[in-house]
């Protein structure tokens, strides 16, 4: 066999990675996007074995914002919630034609890439990444956001927000706190993720999905604008 397969070969099979797409960037006011981050699926599973969790975002909170004035109990709108992100990954999974998986067990046993969405309330989809990482002991996790990594504050609200390249786990679980809050919240990453990633040492980076091109470079471990987790 030629080497150069050999080591393709080597690379698909050790070096899995699991990509936290936010919601946020899921639209259907932006299908061009969903499209152009499918081929780079596409385009990067030839390379790596490919594992994306979609958030719910806008479509999720919407949901969620309406069912409250008749309801109160946060399990009951975090699967509100759930069903939003299923439906943002069936739109992404679309491209392919492949069903989506509703279990980290039925994700890691599906021929990638795999497009998948939230799982059981209680947890982000960001924490369902981790718990996947986890699961499938994947080389990385990539948190694609709609910011271009961590702050030290919201810098959609401050101006003077300084972004982070690199943050302890430590210092990152201070900033988040230890439990999962509410239905429908929106933060970078959140405590259960932070304490995942921490307790399984998973090698983490946070970056603005937006920009494609960062996304690609952290799937190809090329250097990238945006803020690494470290857990040692």
């Amino acid at each position: 066999m030629d080497t150069k397969n050999v080591y393709k070969i080597f690379l698909i099979q050790t070096m899995k990675t699991v990509i936290s797409l936010g919601g946020s960037l899921i639209s259907l006011d932006n299908l061009d996007y969903i499209r152009n981050v499918a081929e780079l699926i596409e385009k990067a599973s030839q390379d790596f074995d490919l594992y994306v969790v979609v958030g719910g975002g806008k479509l999720a909170r919407q949901y969620i914002k309406a069912a409250r004035h008749f309801c109160n109990d946060e399990r009951y709108l975090d699967k509100l919630g759930i069903l939003a992100t299923r439906l943002n990954a069936f739109l992404l999974a679309s491209f392919f034609k492949k069903d989506i998986p509703e279990t980290i067990e039925e994700a890691a046993k599906q021929e990638t890439p795999v497009i998948m969405g939230g799982t059981t309330p209680g947890h982000s989809t960001d924490a369902v990444a981790a718990m996947l990482a986890k699961h499938i002991n994947a080389y990385r996790l990539i948190i694609a956001t709609d910011v271009d990594g961590i702050y030290d504050k919201d810098p959609k609200k401050h101006v003077d927000a300084k972004k982070y390249d690199e943050i302890s786990i430590e210092k990152l679980k201070e900033m988040m706190g230890k439990e999962w809050s509410r239905a429908g919240e929106s933060v970078v990453i959140d405590a259960i993720a932070c304490k995942i990633i921490g307790k399984a040492k998973i090698k983490t980076f946070v970056l603005n999905g937006k920009n494609l091109q960062q996304l690609e470079n952290a799937i190809y471990g090329k250097q990238f604008n945006g803020t690494v987790i470290v857990t040692k």
